[in-house]
Protein backbone atom coordinates (compact mmCIF):
# COMPACT_ATOMS: atom_id res chain seq x y z
CA UNK A 1 0.00 0.00 0.00
CA UNK A 2 1.56 3.50 -0.62
CA UNK A 3 1.34 6.00 1.22
CA UNK A 4 -2.09 8.15 -0.30
CA UNK A 5 -3.55 4.47 -0.01
CA UNK A 6 -2.56 4.73 3.87
CA UNK A 7 -3.97 8.08 4.34
CA UNK A 8 -6.73 6.79 2.53
CA UNK A 9 -7.39 4.23 4.09
CA UNK A 10 -7.47 6.01 7.31
CA UNK A 11 -9.46 8.17 6.40
CA UNK A 12 -12.43 5.54 5.97
CA UNK A 13 -11.36 4.17 8.48
CA UNK A 14 -12.31 6.81 10.99
CA UNK A 15 -16.04 8.15 9.33
CA UNK A 16 -17.32 5.70 12.06
CA UNK A 17 -16.93 9.08 14.30
CA UNK A 18 -15.79 11.85 12.46
CA UNK A 19 -13.13 12.02 9.73
CA UNK A 20 -9.76 14.21 9.83
CA UNK A 21 -8.72 15.09 6.64
CA UNK A 22 -4.94 15.56 5.46
CA UNK A 23 -2.88 16.71 3.20
CA UNK A 24 -3.06 13.56 1.24
CA UNK A 25 -6.59 13.15 1.55
CA UNK A 26 -6.84 17.01 -0.22
CA UNK A 27 -3.64 16.23 -2.48
CA UNK A 28 -5.75 13.51 -4.02
CA UNK A 29 -9.29 14.86 -4.39
CA UNK A 30 -7.87 18.43 -6.01
CA UNK A 31 -5.06 15.86 -8.26
CA UNK A 32 -1.75 18.04 -6.80
CA UNK A 33 1.15 16.77 -5.29
CA UNK A 34 1.25 16.96 -1.00
CA UNK A 35 3.88 18.97 -1.53
CA UNK A 36 1.85 20.99 -3.57
CA UNK A 37 -0.90 21.26 -1.10
CA UNK A 38 1.51 22.37 1.67
CA UNK A 39 2.89 25.05 -0.36
CA UNK A 40 -0.79 25.98 -0.94
CA UNK A 41 -1.68 26.68 2.51
CA UNK A 42 1.53 27.45 4.34
CA UNK A 43 3.41 29.31 1.59
CA UNK A 44 0.28 30.66 -1.05
CA UNK A 45 2.33 32.79 -2.87
CA UNK A 46 4.42 30.11 -4.15
CA UNK A 47 1.55 28.25 -6.16
CA UNK A 48 -0.26 30.17 -9.25
CA UNK A 49 -4.24 31.64 -8.08
CA UNK A 50 -5.46 28.63 -9.78
CA UNK A 51 -3.43 25.89 -8.07
CA UNK A 52 -4.11 27.78 -4.58
CA UNK A 53 -8.25 28.10 -5.39
CA UNK A 54 -8.30 24.13 -6.23
CA UNK A 55 -6.57 23.22 -3.37
CA UNK A 56 -8.75 25.50 -1.00
CA UNK A 57 -12.16 24.05 -2.39
CA UNK A 58 -10.50 20.72 -1.68
CA UNK A 59 -9.86 21.76 2.04
CA UNK A 60 -13.09 23.19 2.64
CA UNK A 61 -14.83 20.16 1.09
CA UNK A 62 -13.04 17.57 3.07
CA UNK A 63 -13.51 20.30 6.45
CA UNK A 64 -9.76 20.37 7.06
CA UNK A 65 -8.70 21.62 10.22
CA UNK A 66 -4.43 23.27 10.75
CA UNK A 67 -2.69 21.40 13.11
CA UNK A 68 -0.77 24.09 14.67
CA UNK A 69 2.03 21.62 16.03
CA UNK A 70 2.43 20.11 12.57
CA UNK A 71 2.23 23.77 10.74
CA UNK A 72 5.22 24.57 12.96
CA UNK A 73 6.94 21.82 11.94
CA UNK A 74 7.09 23.81 8.52
CA UNK A 75 7.19 28.33 9.79
CA UNK A 76 8.36 27.48 13.12
CA UNK A 77 5.06 28.73 14.03
CA UNK A 78 2.31 27.44 16.23
CA UNK A 79 -0.43 31.02 16.01
CA UNK A 80 -0.51 30.35 19.92
CA UNK A 81 0.38 32.80 22.51
CA UNK A 82 0.36 31.80 26.20
CA UNK A 83 -0.45 33.42 29.35
CA UNK A 84 0.33 33.05 32.95
CA UNK A 85 -1.84 34.92 36.05
CA UNK A 86 -0.60 35.49 39.37
CA UNK A 87 -4.41 33.87 40.41
CA UNK A 88 -7.24 33.22 37.90
CA UNK A 89 -9.83 33.38 40.41
CA UNK A 90 -8.52 37.15 41.20
CA UNK A 91 -11.57 39.56 39.16
CA UNK A 92 -8.16 41.68 38.46
CA UNK A 93 -6.97 39.21 35.82
CA UNK A 94 -10.44 38.66 34.51
CA UNK A 95 -10.13 42.32 31.88
CA UNK A 96 -6.31 41.50 31.40
CA UNK A 97 -7.65 38.07 30.12
CA UNK A 98 -10.11 39.75 27.86
CA UNK A 99 -8.32 42.22 26.57
CA UNK A 100 -5.40 39.72 25.45
CA UNK A 101 -7.63 37.44 24.43
CA UNK A 102 -9.59 39.81 21.98
CA UNK A 103 -6.17 41.29 20.12
CA UNK A 104 -5.19 37.72 19.74
CA UNK A 105 -8.07 36.60 17.98
CA UNK A 106 -8.10 39.46 15.98
CA UNK A 107 -5.00 38.71 14.70
CA UNK A 108 -5.75 34.98 13.93
CA UNK A 109 -3.92 33.61 17.25
CA UNK A 110 -4.93 31.02 19.94
CA UNK A 111 -4.19 32.57 24.14
CA UNK A 112 -3.39 29.73 25.92
CA UNK A 113 -4.26 30.19 29.99
CA UNK A 114 -2.05 29.27 33.15
CA UNK A 115 -1.80 30.61 37.00
CA UNK A 116 0.57 30.44 39.25
CA UNK A 117 -1.27 30.71 42.40
CA UNK A 118 1.40 33.40 43.63
CA UNK A 119 4.09 30.88 43.44
CA UNK A 120 7.01 31.66 41.62
CA UNK A 121 8.59 28.42 41.43
CA UNK A 122 4.99 27.19 39.96
CA UNK A 123 4.72 29.83 37.25
CA UNK A 124 8.35 29.08 36.20
CA UNK A 125 7.32 25.87 35.88
CA UNK A 126 4.73 26.32 33.57
CA UNK A 127 6.27 28.98 31.52
CA UNK A 128 8.70 26.00 30.60
CA UNK A 129 5.87 23.84 29.67
CA UNK A 130 4.73 26.70 27.55
CA UNK A 131 7.29 27.45 25.64
CA UNK A 132 7.41 24.30 23.38
CA UNK A 133 4.01 25.15 22.42
CA UNK A 134 3.47 28.83 22.08
CA UNK A 135 5.50 31.36 19.82
CA UNK A 136 5.18 34.02 22.57
CA UNK A 137 4.86 34.28 26.74
CA UNK A 138 2.79 36.94 28.14
CA UNK A 139 3.43 37.22 31.92
CA UNK A 140 0.54 39.48 34.22
CA UNK A 141 1.86 40.02 38.01
CA UNK A 142 4.79 37.45 37.49
CA UNK A 143 6.14 36.34 40.88
CA UNK A 144 9.43 35.21 39.59
CA UNK A 145 13.10 36.63 39.43
CA UNK A 146 13.91 38.95 36.83
CA UNK A 147 16.60 36.65 35.90
CA UNK A 148 14.60 34.32 35.31
CA UNK A 149 11.99 36.21 32.78
CA UNK A 150 14.98 37.08 30.97
CA UNK A 151 16.46 33.58 30.50
CA UNK A 152 12.95 32.93 28.89
CA UNK A 153 12.86 36.01 26.52
CA UNK A 154 16.11 34.76 25.44
CA UNK A 155 13.92 31.76 24.02
CA UNK A 156 11.23 33.40 22.50
CA UNK A 157 9.04 36.77 23.23
CA UNK A 158 8.44 37.37 26.29
CA UNK A 159 5.39 40.34 27.24
CA UNK A 160 5.65 41.74 31.12
CA UNK A 161 1.95 43.01 32.51
CA UNK A 162 2.30 44.77 36.41
CA UNK A 163 6.09 44.85 36.53
CA UNK A 164 9.06 46.54 34.64
CA UNK A 165 12.00 43.98 33.77
CA UNK A 166 15.11 45.39 32.55
CA UNK A 167 15.70 44.34 28.62
CA UNK A 168 11.76 43.19 28.46
CA UNK A 169 9.22 44.43 26.80
CA UNK A 170 6.59 45.28 29.41
CA UNK A 171 3.31 47.37 30.15
CA UNK A 172 2.51 48.70 33.37
CA UNK A 173 -0.13 51.25 34.94
CA UNK A 174 0.91 54.49 35.36
CA UNK A 175 -0.20 54.62 39.13
CA UNK A 176 0.95 58.09 39.88
CA UNK A 177 -2.31 59.74 39.01
CA UNK A 178 -4.52 57.79 40.24
CA UNK A 179 -3.05 57.76 43.62
CA UNK A 180 -2.48 61.72 43.75
CA UNK A 181 -6.00 62.13 43.20
CA UNK A 182 -6.98 59.93 46.04
CA UNK A 183 -4.37 61.23 48.46
CA UNK A 184 -5.69 64.70 47.85
CA UNK A 185 -9.08 63.64 48.49
CA UNK A 186 -8.82 62.69 51.56
CA UNK A 187 -6.41 64.93 52.73
CA UNK A 188 -9.94 67.56 51.44
CA UNK A 189 -11.90 65.67 53.92
CA UNK A 190 -9.93 66.00 56.94
CA UNK A 191 -7.75 62.38 57.06
CA UNK A 192 -4.21 63.19 58.73
CA UNK A 193 -3.35 59.05 59.32
CA UNK A 194 -3.58 57.07 56.23
CA UNK A 195 -2.57 53.24 55.99
CA UNK A 196 -1.15 51.36 53.33
CA UNK A 197 -2.28 47.09 53.00
CA UNK A 198 0.26 45.55 50.90
CA UNK A 199 0.67 43.36 48.17
CA UNK A 200 2.88 40.00 48.24
CA UNK A 201 6.39 40.74 48.86
CA UNK A 202 7.46 39.78 45.71
CA UNK A 203 4.59 42.34 44.00
CA UNK A 204 7.01 44.35 41.54
CA UNK A 205 3.50 46.69 41.52
CA UNK A 206 2.72 45.96 45.43
CA UNK A 207 6.34 48.22 45.70
CA UNK A 208 5.68 50.88 42.89
CA UNK A 209 2.12 51.25 45.22
CA UNK A 210 3.59 52.04 48.02
CA UNK A 211 5.94 54.35 46.92
CA UNK A 212 3.51 56.52 45.44
CA UNK A 213 1.67 56.83 48.59
CA UNK A 214 4.51 57.58 51.06
CA UNK A 215 5.60 60.34 48.34
CA UNK A 216 1.82 61.63 48.01
CA UNK A 217 1.55 61.60 51.90
CA UNK A 218 4.78 63.59 52.17
CA UNK A 219 3.11 65.89 49.74
CA UNK A 220 0.48 66.51 51.59
CA UNK A 221 1.29 66.47 54.68
CA UNK A 222 -0.09 62.70 55.90
CA UNK A 223 1.65 60.29 57.94
CA UNK A 224 1.80 56.90 56.26
CA UNK A 225 1.73 53.60 57.54
CA UNK A 226 2.18 50.60 55.94
CA UNK A 227 0.51 46.99 56.84
CA UNK A 228 2.22 43.25 55.42
CA UNK A 229 -1.13 41.42 53.92
CA UNK A 230 -1.13 37.92 54.71
CA UNK A 231 -2.65 37.21 51.19
CA UNK A 232 -4.04 39.77 48.47
CA UNK A 233 -7.45 38.32 49.18
CA UNK A 234 -10.69 39.08 51.21
CA UNK A 235 -10.11 37.48 54.22
CA UNK A 236 -6.43 38.66 54.09
CA UNK A 237 -8.39 41.74 54.48
CA UNK A 238 -10.74 41.04 56.96
CA UNK A 239 -7.12 39.63 59.20
CA UNK A 240 -6.21 43.34 59.38
CA UNK A 241 -9.32 44.86 60.94
CA UNK A 242 -8.23 44.76 64.30
CA UNK A 243 -4.52 45.82 63.87
CA UNK A 244 -5.41 48.86 61.34
CA UNK A 245 -8.44 49.88 63.69
CA UNK A 246 -5.89 49.99 67.12
CA UNK A 247 -3.14 52.37 64.40
CA UNK A 248 -5.23 54.96 64.65
CA UNK A 249 -5.68 56.03 60.95
CA UNK A 250 -8.80 57.26 59.68
CA UNK A 251 -8.19 56.08 56.24
CA UNK A 252 -7.08 52.98 54.23
CA UNK A 253 -5.47 52.32 50.43
CA UNK A 254 -5.24 48.98 50.03
CA UNK A 255 -3.33 47.11 47.42
CA UNK A 256 -6.30 45.73 45.53
CA UNK A 257 -9.57 45.78 45.91
CA UNK A 258 -10.35 41.96 47.22
CA UNK A 259 -8.19 43.40 50.44
CA UNK A 260 -10.31 46.44 50.46
CA UNK A 261 -13.48 44.70 50.46
CA UNK A 262 -12.50 42.03 53.11
CA UNK A 263 -11.18 44.91 55.37
CA UNK A 264 -14.81 46.61 55.16
CA UNK A 265 -16.68 43.79 55.21
CA UNK A 266 -14.95 43.29 58.84
CA UNK A 267 -14.91 46.88 60.30
CA UNK A 268 -18.70 46.57 59.30
CA UNK A 269 -19.13 43.52 61.52
CA UNK A 270 -17.62 45.11 64.47
CA UNK A 271 -19.80 48.10 63.85
CA UNK A 272 -17.46 50.18 62.95
CA UNK A 273 -18.90 52.37 59.92
CA UNK A 274 -17.32 53.28 56.79
CA UNK A 275 -16.54 55.94 55.82
CA UNK A 276 -17.49 58.11 58.66
CA UNK A 277 -15.04 56.65 60.85
CA UNK A 278 -12.68 54.98 58.45
CA UNK A 279 -12.41 55.72 54.72
CA UNK A 280 -11.36 52.91 52.58
CA UNK A 281 -9.86 53.24 48.86
CA UNK A 282 -9.12 49.98 46.91
CA UNK A 283 -7.06 49.45 43.66
CA UNK A 284 -8.01 48.28 39.85
CA UNK A 285 -11.70 48.71 40.02
CA UNK A 286 -12.34 45.17 39.57
CA UNK A 287 -15.86 43.67 38.51
CA UNK A 288 -18.32 44.26 41.57
CA UNK A 289 -16.52 46.94 43.62
CA UNK A 290 -19.17 48.84 43.20
CA UNK A 291 -21.47 45.94 44.66
CA UNK A 292 -20.48 46.72 48.27
CA UNK A 293 -22.47 48.56 50.50
CA UNK A 294 -20.88 51.59 50.43
CA UNK A 295 -19.70 51.06 47.10
CA UNK A 296 -16.13 51.02 46.88
CA UNK A 297 -13.63 54.09 45.96
CA UNK A 298 -11.01 53.04 43.95
CA UNK A 299 -8.14 53.31 41.97
CA UNK A 300 -8.64 51.84 38.14
CA UNK A 301 -6.25 50.35 36.08
CA UNK A 302 -6.66 49.78 32.84
CA UNK A 303 -7.02 46.28 32.89
CA UNK A 304 -8.08 45.48 29.81
CA UNK A 305 -6.19 47.69 27.80
CA UNK A 306 -3.10 46.33 29.78
CA UNK A 307 -4.26 43.10 28.73
CA UNK A 308 -4.56 44.18 24.81
CA UNK A 309 -1.68 46.26 24.62
CA UNK A 310 0.77 43.11 25.69
CA UNK A 311 -0.86 40.99 23.47
CA UNK A 312 -0.27 43.71 20.62
CA UNK A 313 3.23 44.37 21.65
CA UNK A 314 4.03 40.58 21.38
CA UNK A 315 2.46 39.90 17.86
CA UNK A 316 4.83 42.89 16.83
CA UNK A 317 8.11 41.45 18.32
CA UNK A 318 6.89 38.45 16.74
CA UNK A 319 7.21 40.51 13.57
CA UNK A 320 10.07 42.65 13.95
CA UNK A 321 7.88 45.75 14.54
CA UNK A 322 9.43 46.43 17.71
CA UNK A 323 12.72 46.04 19.87
CA UNK A 324 12.60 44.23 23.39
CA UNK A 325 12.75 46.97 26.42
CA UNK A 326 10.38 49.49 25.26
CA UNK A 327 7.88 50.38 28.05
CA UNK A 328 4.11 50.86 27.56
CA UNK A 329 2.21 53.27 30.38
CA UNK A 330 -1.42 53.35 30.84
CA UNK A 331 -3.01 55.61 33.23
CA UNK A 332 -4.52 54.92 36.53
CA UNK A 333 -7.42 57.22 37.53
CA UNK A 334 -9.56 57.71 41.01
CA UNK A 335 -12.97 56.18 40.95
CA UNK A 336 -15.11 58.06 43.83
CA UNK A 337 -18.12 56.08 45.76
CA UNK A 338 -19.35 55.87 48.76
CA UNK A 339 -16.36 54.07 51.11
CA UNK A 340 -14.64 57.23 50.95
CA UNK A 341 -15.75 60.91 52.68
CA UNK A 342 -15.35 63.21 55.13
CA UNK A 343 -14.36 62.46 58.35
CA UNK A 344 -16.61 62.24 61.50
CA UNK A 345 -15.23 62.90 64.84
CA UNK A 346 -16.48 60.71 67.75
Amino acid sequence: MTTDDHNGAALQHNQGGRATATIYDIARLAGVNPSTVSRALNKPGRVSTQTRKLVEAAAVELNYQVNPMARALHTGRTSTLGLIVADITNPTFFNVIRGAESTAVSRHYTLILAESSESAATELTAARRMMPTVDGLILASPRMGDDDIRTLAREKPVVVINSEVEGVSCVTPDVGKGISQALRSLAANGHKKVAFIAGPPQSWMSARRWEGVKAACEWSGIESLRFESTEPTVEGGRLLARDIRASGATAVMAYNDLLAIGLMQELQAAGISVPDRLSIVGFDDIFGADFTTPPLTTIRSPLRECGALAAARMLDLLTGVHDPGEALRAETELILRGSSGRLLVG
